[in-house]
C-alpha cells in the first residue's frame, strides 16, 4: 500500500505554537501515523514542492492520499487539483483530515461547498455510531477527545454513504466527525479531528481511525478513465450472427 501524506506546511512557518505540537510539521506526524501500519510505504508532499509534491508520477504510484489543509487552499494549482481528482475516479483512495474539508478538491469531488460553523477550544467527545464499519474496526463506542477545534452543523456536503463518527463539543455543538463516500471508482473518507494546535493525532484511537481508513480506501484494482465505448457486437450483429454480420 502506497499512501502519500501532503501537506500545505504553511502553518509550521508562520506559527511557533504548531512546530510545539508537531516538531517535524503535521506531515510527518501523519506519516508515523500510517507508517505503524505494516504493509504500508510512506512518503510525503507539501505544497512548496514543485507541482504541489503532486506532479503526475507521485499520483500515478499513491495508492492512498491523505490531505491535511487550513490557509493555502487557493495556492492548490488548478491543474493539480484536475489530476488528483481524476486518479481518485480511477480508483485512488483519498482521506481529508481537517481542515481539508475546504479543499479544491473535496469540494470539486462532492459538488458543495463543504462550508461549517467553527469554533477554537472547545472539549470533544467522540462517538463511534456505525461500528460494523471497517474504519470503526477496535474502536471503543466512545472516545473522549479532550481540546481539539468545535465544527457545527450546518455541515455543506452530500449525503455520505455513511457517518461513522459523531462528535460532541462541550459548547452543545454536535457534528457529522467521519464521513464516506464513493465517486467514481474511488473512496473518500473525511475526518474532522486534527486541528494544528490540539494533540488529538497523539490519541491511539485516532491514529487507529486514520490506519483502518487507509485500508479501507487502499483500492483492489485501478479500473481506469471513464468513457464511452462503442458497444460490440450490436443488438443487429448480435441476431444476424458473425457469418452475415461480416459481409
Amino acid at each position: 500500500m502506497n499512501v502519500t501524506v501532503w501537506n500545505e506546511n504553511v502553518h509550521e512557518k508562520t506559527e511557533p505554537a504548531v512546530l510545539e505540537v508537531h516538531p517535524h510539521g503535521l506531515h510527518e506526524t501523519l506519516k508515523g501515523i500510517i507508517q505503524e501500519i505494516p504493509e504500508a510505504k510512506v512518503r510525503v508532499a507539501t505544497l512548496d514542492m514543485p507541482s504541489a509534491g503532486l506532479p503526475q508520477e507521485v499520483l500515478d504510484t499513491t495508492d492512498v492520499l491523505v490531505w491535511w489543509a487550513h490557509m493555502a487552499h487557493e495556492k492548490v494549482p488548478d491543474d493539480v487539483v484536475d489530476a488528483v481528482c481524476k486518479r481518485v475516479l480511477a480508483g485512488m483512495g483519498l482521506i481529508v483530515l481537517h481542515s481539508g474539508h475546504y479543499s479544491k478538491v473535496l469540494q470539486r469531488l462532492l459538488g458543495t461547498t463543504c462550508d461549517l460553523r467553527w469554533r477554537d477550544g472547545a472539549y470533544e467527545r467522540l462517538f463511534c455510531i456505525e461500528p460494523s464499519h471497517p474504519i470503526a474496526e477496535g474502536i471503543p463506542p466512545v472516545i473522549e477527545l479532550g481540546i481539539d477545534e468545535c465544527y457545527g452543523e450546518r455541515f455543506d456536503i452530500p449525503k455520505p454513504d455513511d457517518v461513522i463518527f459523531s462528535g460532541w463539543f462541550d459548547i452543545g455543538e454536535t457534528f457529522r466527525s467521519g464521513c464516506t463516500w464513493t465517486r467514481g471508482y474511488g473512496k473518500i473518507f473525511y475526518f474532522q479531528p486534527g486541528h494544528e494546535t490540539n494533540r488529538s493525532y497523539y490519541n491511539p484511537h485516532v491514529r487507529r481511525i486514520i490506519q483502518n481508513a487507509c485500508k479501507w480506501a487502499c483500492p483492489k484494482v485501478y479500473r481506469g478513465e471513464f468513457g464511452a465505448p462503442e458497444i460490440r457486437p450490436t443488438l443487429e450483429e448480435s441476431r444476424l450472427g458473425p457469418e452475415t454480420s461480416a459481409k
